[in-house]
């Protein structure tokens, strides 16, 4: 449970640092779903990774200023933020819904704490996730119970030999 925690705290902390307000978020603002607001969503769309050299993806920056990925989670594309500073992967419920994973109804559990209180949501366990050449099987994830945007961290993207951004384009390799 200590672990876990740990875990979720490391994921909220690099979520706090990427959000521009010098309030505290919610966390419902934490994972605020980025199709969800106008403008957001076209931001969101316009970010398609392309393969390049050997086994290597570029995915272009969107005009909200960060990267996003389509992930293949259980078969299901899943439009996820590339987050280089979390530590794991974070589902929304929608997104966990659609790949099968399957969750409690309340997800009561408070798997971390933010500025306002808990977060809650659920441990899970992603049975496989690609992206590029990129392959994971019985990956831990959190599965959130509020908020829209899913989370890419390190637990994944360090399946890669590198990760670099330059200018407006972030390259895995």
């Amino acid at each position: 449970m200590l672990l876990v925690c740990v875990f979720a705290i490391g994921m909220l902390g690099s979520l706090l640092s990427h959000l521009p307000s010098r309030r505290s978020p919610s966390p419902e603002e934490l994972f605020a779903n980025s199709t969800g607001s106008e403008g957001e969503g076209e931001a969101a769309t316009n970010a398609d990774p392309t393969p390049s050299q050997a086994g290597s993806l570029d995915i272009p920056r969107s005009s909200d200023g960060h990267f996003y990925a389509d992930v293949d989670v259980n078969g299901t594309h899943i439009h996820m933020l590339v987050d280089t500073g979390a530590t794991g992967i974070a589902l929304s419920r929608e997104d966990a819904r659609s790949a099968g994973i399957a969750t409690s109804i309340g997800m009561n559990d408070v798997v971390a704490e933010g500025a306002d209180g808990g977060v809650h949501g659920e441990v899970v366990t992603v049975d496989r996730m690609t992206l590029g050449a990129a392959k994971a099987e019985a990956i831990p994830a959190i599965v959130l119970n509020s908020g829209g945007q899913s989370l890419l961290g390190q637990s994944f993207l360090a399946r890669f030999a590198s990760v670099e951004i330059h200018g407006d384009t972030m390259t895995l390799r």
